[in-house]
């Protein structure tokens, strides 16, 4: 059986309160549930400890990150827990440091990783599809998804995780398409788990 490790890294605003986000990661734990996965999950907003997070990166073949775009990455609550739970994994639970060694202490730098599990991100954004992989969109300047979000692809990758498609839900405050955004979803997670 597969286990999957959910983690919804919203934290509520002024301006948005987080439903999209824990509609998402719901639709995910209902999904990976229905298919007979074992599912761990961590909400920012709820308490945590560091050891029992650790422990379920570690028991987990898959990790599944619901986040919103937060000026150009993810929330402050998701940056303090990588701080608090990434920075204590590294030091020989998740990772053996940054994998080099004293030997030749040039190379191999973040693959230091003991983890080799899958993850996937998905994303909500306030972004419109089209200021994406576009050079005459001027703010990301042609820049993919991926490219954005490229410091979490990095993060994960120093553990060892391997990545998976990422989902996006574009424009979600301006010019929101949520039923539509289900939709995507829903068929996002079929196409790359029920094959």
């Amino acid at each position: 059986m597969k286990k999957v490790f959910l983690l919804n890294g919203h934290q509520k605003y002024p301006f948005s309160e987080g439903k999209l986000n824990a509609s998402l990661t719901e639709k995910a734990e209902h999904f990976f549930s229905d298919n007979g996965f074992e599912i761990k999950k961590t909400t920012m907003e709820d308490s945590y400890t560091i050891h029992e997070e650790i422990e379920k990166f570690k028991w987990a073949d898959l990790v599944f990150l619901q986040t919103p775009l937060n000026w150009m990455g993810v929330s402050w609550s998701f940056k303090k827990y990588i701080d608090e739970v990434f920075s204590m994994g590294m030091m020989g639970e998740m990772s053996e440091g940054d994998g080099r060694t004293r030997e030749n202490p040039k190379m191999n730098y973040g693959l230091g990783g003991k983890l080799n599990g899958k993850y996937m991100i998905s994303v909500t954004a306030n972004a419109p599809k089209e200021a994406f992989n576009n050079p005459k969109e001027k703010f990301f300047d042609g820049l993919s998804e991926d490219e954005l979000l490229r410091p979490m692809h990095l993060n994960f990758k120093w553990f060892g995780f391997e990545p998976m498609p990422t989902f996006m839900a574009y424009d979600v405050m301006k010019n929101p398409e949520i039923a539509n955004d289900f939709i995507r979803f829903n068929t996002h997670l079929k196409n790359h788990f029920l094959k």
